[in-house]
């Protein structure tokens, strides 16, 4: 009879018997092979099916063969769980290697690494020796379950067992520790190896590029080359995914060109790393040549071209793109559709994004946690925020993204106090999320768009004493938008003195916006001149500087500052409109004569204009 459980139902306090702990575990007699131990053995090893390997069972049962660690090796092979524990707990006394073969199986089979430190542990208990066939594995587990202090006192077993010379316990170190993002220990590992072999470097770069090291995942590939040491593929695809991040490109095509010359066939494996560089450094078009010479194409292969072009906002294309894929028969996932429905909210393709939606629905991954944060995304920014509240509210799992999603979203619509209300309750309700920098920046722009300077004030406040977050530029940018705005010109300017950065041209151009509306001249000079000295080309800055001084009559401080303008070269750039005709977007410039339907528009003006003055619209053009 086989035991019908499932992996993380059962019992490992069942695999072992008062009577069987009591045996001497290390002194068990192998049994003589006779010939028809080895014709079963023979056979067993042909298996392809569960069926056939409990016949060989069956058979070496009646002839009283005991051979339990073969067929147990051969039934993880065939992932046969509940046939394996159930052998393992007939064992009367599992040595070594009956707990190694288990071990392994639950980790790479069935990843139930829970399961499989507890056979670990167990085999400790039992004061059977572990090995260099335990401890990669064991690795694998703590790495899995980010389990740092089990990890290290494993890694401390190793050195007292002297088993660190393994290459197979060094490489699976640098792995654990990477997972851990304790990248100075990894590397200490990596260093203090004897040897290393190509495993051993595509371990650390792998690592160093996973963790967001990209630098330094670039000077080991170079380091290892210099070493003599040729990439293969999880090489290239680790230096690839650095290059990205970097933006470095010649070190990217340096790469496709070593693929060439060594004649490596460009699968998806290596083409959807190209893809991901070239998308990363803004090289759509070598992007494309990659995409469209590899032959087979599966779904990474396709999302790795989609999202290059969300990314770069080539949103058509992105959607082009996409019908193309399932005209190909190639099924999309939730990663694909993230990316399209990016491109939809970036351009209000909202007809496009309902369609993924409904697929979306029909394929059941609608409320995978992606999906659904894209969807209520792409609705907020079309005008659907109900719709989008209504996703949020139905979504059984949220995390971080989720939340600040949908409070950016009532922020962005205006809907503050909703936005303050939903903070709160993620604050203080939510088990899954709790509010990081993004959160604070976005119920601090609800503050913003609402006025609500007190409790923007009580918001910046709480970040660091209640949530233990140190506020950053996006937060302080915040507060003087927030002040700004409503004229608090002195304690925004305080503000951008404590700001741990530089303000930015947009920052500052909000401020100088608000000193010249209140004329205020003390705090607006400070402004000019910060963005006089970071913008010298900016016509607008020169032109509001000039209207602060002509407001207060200073007359030769605002011709000044127009000379200075003329002095630098610098003209006003014409104002511009788009306007979406027949699925095209047409640009309109202010003064632009050039368009063929150029009569036409200013015979349309005028007549607005005349309607205009009919209904007794009087243009106000007084300096402010």
């Amino acid at each position: 009879m086989i035991l019908r459980t499932k992996p993380q139902q059962y019992n490992i306090s069942r695999f072992f018997t008062i009577e069987a702990t009591k045996q001497a575990f290390n002194n068990q007699q192998q049994q003589e092979c006779s010939p028809i131990t080895q014709q079963l053995l023979l056979l067993l090893k042909k298996c392809i099916t569960i069926k056939q390997v409990q016949q060989i069972h069956t058979q070496m049962s009646i002839y009283s063969i005991n051979k339990a660690n073969y067929l147990l090796s051969k039934i993880i092979d065939l992932k046969n769980y509940d046939y394996a524990a159930l052998l393992f707990s007939h064992i009367n006394s599992p040595n070594e290697y009956a707990f190694n073969i288990m071990i392994r199986g639950l980790t790479t089979t069935w990843q139930n690494f829970d399961l499989s430190l507890e056979f670990y542990y167990k085999m400790k208990s039992l004061s059977l020796k572990t090995d260099n066939f335990t401890y990669p594995f064991v690795f694998m587990c703590c790495g899995s379950l980010l389990a740092i202090k089990l990890g290290r006192l494993a890694h401390c077993e190793v050195l007292k067992n002297g088993l660190f010379v393994d290459f197979h316990v060094g490489h699976s170190l640098i792995t654990m520790y990477s997972r851990f993002g304790e990248m100075g220990y990894a590397r200490k590992v990596f260093d203090e190896m004897s040897q290393r072999d190509l495993v051993s470097w595509n371990s650390m770069i792998s690592g160093y590029a996973q963790r967001g090291w990209s630098r330094e995942a670039v000077e080991l590939f170079k380091e290892m080359r210099n070493e003599g040491f040729e990439p293969d593929e999880r090489s290239l695809v680790s230096v690839l995914g650095a290059c990205g991040d970097l933006g470095d490109v010649s070190l990217g095509k340096w790469v496709e060109e070593y693929v060439v010359g060594k004649r490596m066939e460009m699968n998806s494996f290596i083409g959807s790393a190209l893809i991901n560089m070239y998308g990363k450094c803004g090289d759509l078009v070598s992007a494309r040549r990659i995409f469209d010479g590899i032959r087979k194409k599966d779904a990474i292969t396709w999302n790795a071209m989609i999202s290059g072009y969300a990314q770069n906002g080539f949103s058509d294309e992105t959607i082009s793109l996409f019908n193309a894929m399932k005209e190909a028969a190639v099924n999309p996932n939730n990663i694909t559709l993230v990316s399209v429905l990016s491109a939809c909210a970036s351009i209000g393709a909202l007809d496009v994004g309902k369609s993924i939606d409904d697929y979306a629905s029909r394929r059941g991954i609608k409320y995978d946690i992606y999906v659904a944060t894209a969807l209520i995304d792409m609705y907020a920014k079309s005008g659907n925020l109900d719709v989008a509240y209504k996703i949020f509210e139905s979504m059984p799992r949220k995390n971080e993204v989720s939340w600040n999603a949908m409070i950016s979203a009532l922020a962005f619509h205006g809907r503050a106090q909703e936005a303050l209300s939903l903070f709160n309750r993620m604050s203080l309700e939510s088990s899954d999320a709790r509010p990081d920098d993004v959160s604070f920046v976005g119920v601090l722009s609800a503050c913003v768009h609402a006025g609500l300077v007190d409790e923007g004030k009580h918001l910046f406040d709480i970040m660091n004493s209640s949530f233990g977050l140190i506020p950053k530029v996006e937060h302080y940018s915040c507060m003087v938008d927030l002040l700004s705005r409503a004229g608090r010109v002195y304690e925004a300017w305080d503000f951008i003195e404590m700001m741990p950065q530089k303000p930015d041209e947009i920052l500052l151009g909000a401020l100088l916006g608000a000193c010249q509306k209140l004329k205020n001249i003390d705090v607006g000079e400070r402004v000019m001149q910060l963005l006089l000295e970071m913008e010298p080309s900016n016509s607008g800055n020169y032109i509001i500087s000039s209207k602060i001084y002509a407001n207060l009559r200073r007359w030769d401080d605002s011709a000044r500052l127009r000379q200075l303008m003329r002095q630098r070269g610098v003209t006003k750039i014409p104002g511009c409109s788009w306007i979406e005709m027949d699925s095209q977007l047409v640009e309109f410039r202010a003064g632009d004569l050039s368009h063929l339907l150029a009569d036409g528009i200013q015979e349309a003006l005028d007549l607005l204009y005349e309607e205009m003055a009919i209904e007794g619209y009087i243009p106000n053009v007084k300096l402010e």
